[in-house]
């Protein structure tokens, strides 16, 4: 089964939420819906980042597995940019 990651780009959080409740929430959101493989913060371009690992069958339901995350941390953090990309071979491969 391919495998996928969603790079959420974290903006301003919700009061009360501490920033490292963010990447084990985003981690359960996708696992409603995938197997997640990995999680890590990233720091990109200076805007730290969840990234979360995970299987899907398809492009299409790693999309929607991402907007799911995206959708469900919308009342705790800013997120102000996702990317799925998949897994080809060495290379990590960005899907439209």
């Amino acid at each position: 089964m391919p495998s996928y990651r969603v790079t959420l780009a974290i903006g301003a959080l919700a009061p009360g939420v501490a920033p490292d409740a963010v990447l084990p929430a985003a981690a359960r959101l996708v696992a409603e819906l995938a197997v997640v493989e990995a999680q890590d913060v990233r720091l990109l371009r200076g805007v730290p980042c969840a990234v979360v690992r995970y299987e899907a069958g398809e492009d299409e339901l790693a999309v929607a597995v991402a907007r799911h995350a995206v959708d469900g941390l919308a009342g705790t953090v800013e997120v102000r940019s996702d990317r799925v990309t998949r897994r080809d071979g060495a290379r990590w491969t960005p899907i439209a």
